[in-house]
């Protein structure tokens, strides 16, 4: 078997969503790990709006991917060889934002977490309902929008990874959960199958203040944000007094490269005297076991449904990517690098690549 590093690197500054031209693949001889790293071998990317933001050079949580590096990405993969102590050849491992759209990533192993799969779940889980993406909406919504029964949250991409969890923590908390999407297909998905109790398409309802407005005649408590721009707008008309905003991501400014205004009713923060606060799921990374042994418990129990979009191939990573952008994925979206059951390349496998010169 003759090993290839695929990467798909960051060539160009992407102006809208990425594209062949900004991201290309290339292939890489394999660079084996120094004192305190580990090599893995990618099973699973996770896609994320927030990458697109680490293509740009605009200040961000994190600096910008370098040109020419591999697109940055959070992956769960095995190790092949490890010269960190604290990891053996075979281990499971995710790494948030640690990794890359690659078949191999050379990673330090502070930046790692080691998981112990519970034979209930897919392994895939791990990297999504598991892990940030199921984390963030657990955090967010219980300690930042701080949920109590018989409140409204309003809840923006609500078919998304985030929001398709976000509602259903909050209806376990007692309340009434109205979701936002962008087509009438989920808004009968995540009523119908998620349990949120109204859904608005956002692209066809002809005032989306006043849609809102009509789905939640008590008023809005928690509106937890995936999107702000003009639904950030909307939401804030329809604030109650202390009120409560979660600002999770901004996803309809990710691809503009023209100043962005701020939001226009920005007033009613002070008006209504809402809270905003934003918030990256690393913070709460110390209490990590406690939200997955209880969003277990809730997924084993029925109480929590998940779905994972999965696009097979390292090839077809872009092309996932962009589903973000355009609404076209349900749930998590993932793309499967290799199958689990497949067997890992050996030691020498691993010299002999490393040895090879690049292909580009």
């Amino acid at each position: 078997m003759t090993l290839l590093n695929r990467q798909l690197c960051l060539d160009s500054r992407p102006q809208g969503v990425p594209n062949a031209n900004n991201v290309r693949l290339r292939s890489a001889p394999l660079r084996r790990p120094g004192p305190g790293q580990v090599l893995l071998q990618n099973l699973y990317l996770s896609m994320d709006p927030a990458i697109r933001g680490w293509m740009s050079d605009k200040p961000s949580y994190m600096p910008p991917i370098a040109l020419g590096d591999p697109v940055r990405s959070s992956t769960l993969g095995r190790v092949v060889e490890s010269r960190h102590p604290d990891f053996q050849v075979g281990d499971i491992v995710v790494g948030l934002a640690a990794n890359g759209w690659e078949d191999f990533s050379l990673t330090a192993g502070e930046r790692l977490d080691r998981i112990e799969p519970d034979p209930r779940f897919p392994l895939s889980h791990y990297l999504s309902v598991f892990s940030a993406v199921g984390l963030t909406p657990y955090f967010g919504v219980l300690d930042i929008g701080k949920p109590k029964p018989g409140e409204t949250m309003l809840v923006s991409a609500a078919a998304g990874a985030v929001g398709s969890l976000a509602g259903q923590i909050a209806k376990i908390e007692g309340c009434r959960t109205v979701g936002l999407v962008g087509s009438d297909e989920k808004c009968r998905w995540i009523v119908e199958e998620l349990g949120y109790d109204f859904a608005i398409n956002y692209k066809t309802c002809r005032n989306l203040t006043h849609a809102i407005a009509e789905a939640c005649p008590a008023g809005v408590d928690i509106y937890f944000d995936n999107v702000g721009g003009e639904v950030l707008d909307a939401a804030l008309l329809n604030m109650n007094n202390v009120g409560r905003v979660v600002f999770c991501g901004a996803i309809a400014q990710y691809n503009t490269e023209q100043p962005v205004p701020g939001p226009f009713n920005y007033w009613q923060i002070l008006a209504r005297s809402l809270t905003v606060r934003g918030f990256i799921s690393p913070e709460f990374k110390d209490r990590f076991g406690e939200g997955i042994a209880q969003m277990s418990d809730w997924i084993a129990d029925g109480r929590l449904v998940f779905t994972e979009d999965m696009v097979e191939g390292l090839e077809n990573t872009l092309e996932a990517f962009s589903r973000l952008f355009t609404g076209a994925n349900r749930g998590k979206l993932m793309v499967k690098v290799r199958d689990p059951s497949e067997p890992a390349p050996t030691l020498e496998e691993i010299r002999n690549a490393a040895e090879q010169p690049a292909h580009v």
